[in-house]
């Protein structure tokens, strides 16, 4: 049995890194094998990964904190491509309260403060799933910092089928009274995608959730619940 774990991909070497030391810290804890695969940006592509297995029964854990067009069309796509015939596709890791008081820790970490103005920012989709996803994340995070939390996209979609960008928020907020301001990043890793949050204008940026203990949980959670709910076509129960 092999565990696949598929991130959306990105140029920044700390960013790949970090997934490929995801990938150590989930096997260590399933003793099993995990592969990588992208889907976008760099390789190798699910499918290629998977077709380099095709006899072996794979879990494709996809490694997003919603379900998008990622999840929802991209890995199935790839899985198609792949003619491997034995895969179990998981649910994505979030929304999860679990990624909730994740996101906390990483604020404190930077040194928020209780009467912060915290913005969740998350990469951006057209998709509507992701949107109502966002917004739950946002509110069990506005119940745990004890005010409501802002969303913004650090890359709005072009047709503003979504949140305004991070700067715009910010804007907003300083322009509503807001003396400090704290972005919580909802992204899995380092990338580009971050690297805008430092140029937004706010007082604390939270690092991404990374390795944080809440993550490796889910991906290891999403792996065994496969196990559970197609027993037949793993060979195992868990």
């Amino acid at each position: 049995m092999t565990t696949l774990l598929v991130a959306h991909g990105t140029r920044n070497p700390l960013g790949v890194r970090m997934i490929g030391d995801l990938a150590a810290a989930v096997a260590d804890v399933l003793d099993e094998p995990v592969r990588v695969g992208f889907v976008d940006v760099l390789g190798p592509t699910p499918a290629e990964v998977l077709s380099t297995m095709r006899d072996e029964p794979t879990v494709v854990v996809p490694a997003f904190l919603s379900s998008g067009m990622h999840v929802r069309v991209d890995v199935p796509r790839y899985v198609a491509e792949s003619g491997h015939e034995r895969v179990t596709v998981t649910s994505p890791l979030g929304p999860s309260p679990e990624l909730a008081r994740a996101l906390l820790c990483r604020l404190v970490g930077a040194g928020w403060q209780r009467d912060d103005h915290v913005v969740l920012v998350a990469a951006g989709t057209r998709d509507l799933r992701g949107h109502g996803e966002l917004r739950y994340t946002a509110a069990a995070l506005s119940a745990l910092v004890g005010s409501r939390v802002s969303i913004a996209f650090a890359a709005p979609t072009r047709d503003g089928s979504g949140y305004p960008s991070v700067s715009e928020v910010v804007a907003r907020a300083r322009q509503s009274g807001a003396r400090r301001i704290a972005l919580s990043s909802y992204l899995l890793a380092d990338g580009l995608f971050h690297s805008r949050l430092y140029d937004a204008g706010a007082d604390v940026v939270a690092a991404p959730l990374g390795l944080h203990a809440a993550v490796i949980r889910l991906v290891c959670r999403r792996r065994r619940e496969a196990v559970l709910t197609a027993p037949a076509l793993v060979g195992v129960t868990s």
